[in-house]
């Protein structure tokens, strides 16, 4: 029995979130300076931008797309969306999805993988808080120190992992910037012949020393950090820096083989 899907138009100014927009956002950016600034650092414009690109999804006034079947004739509107990331609840659902399947499908090669979750001290965060463009450094520390750690383990000085890195700025409670990053890697390294070795489980306290020694070099490289405070988080019995890598996934048969993303 075949199943007739039908299209049902959204209504975006139904939702509880755009209501809450509609009806305070104005309000929030005039006494954000006042209310906000001190605990979540200066008021982005981007912010304000999203905000406006979101409050104008799915509207047909906004723009739409006239869709009409060859065969019956049968035509709808499709509005225009806004492609916010992270914030639009149906776009960024969409995006999800999609960049999920493309990974399955295109990058990721049937080996196994792990994900690795790297994390820093509250003390440090206050620098990427106020300096958003800081993390693709944090992000480029996690992968040379996973590269350092993974050649050292398999004991292959030229191989190369797949990687996919996600930055995430909080954690479980939202209202609190917690940036951390979130990756996908090969459980393994692979050769330029495309071979590729297995990593055997083995203790992360070296990939953590790995993560903090980047880290310290990147932020005193900025001019963030000095020696000093470099000495006070070492002479803590927790440094703050944390490294994990429980969930592992065996390799799927199915998929094609494509790129690795480095």
């Amino acid at each position: 029995m075949a199943f007739l899907r039908v299209y049902h138009p959204r209504e975006p100014k139904k939702s509880p979130l755009w209501q809450i927009l509609d009806k305070h956002y104005e309000q929030f950016e005039r006494s954000y300076e006042e209310k906000f600034e001190k605990q979540y650092g200066f008021f982005r414009p981007v912010v304000r931008d999203v905000v406006h690109s979101y409050m104008k999804c799915g509207d047909l006034k906004e723009g739409f797309a006239r869709v009409r079947c060859p065969n019956c004739a049968h035509e709808f509107l499709l509005q225009f969306s806004c492609k916010v990331r992270c914030f639009c609840p149906s776009c960024q659902a969409k995006r999800v999805i999609v960049f999920g399947h493309h990974l399955k499908e295109n990058v990721f090669y049937p080996v196994p993988h792990r994900q690795y979750v790297f994390s820093i001290p509250i003390m440090l965060r206050i620098y990427f808080k106020h300096n958003r463009s800081l993390l693709t450094g944090l992000c480029q520390c996690a992968y040379k120190s996973l590269l350092t750690f993974l050649r050292k383990t398999v004991r292959l000085k030229a191989g190369i992992p797949g990687v996919v890195m996600a930055i995430h700025t909080f954690g479980e409670y939202p209202e609190k910037f917690h940036p951390h990053i979130h990756a996908i890697v090969t459980d393994g390294l692979f050769t330029d012949t495309g071979l590729f070795h297995v990593m055997k489980r083995v203790d992360l306290k070296p990939l953590e020393e790995f993560f903090w020694a980047e880290v310290f070099k990147f932020l005193k490289k900025e001019g963030k950090i000095n020696d000093d405070l470099v000495n006070k988080l070492m002479g803590w019995k927790h440094s703050g820096f944390s490294v994990d890598n429980g969930v592992r996934k065996r390799g799927h048969k199915r998929g094609k083989r494509g790129q690795v993303f480095f």
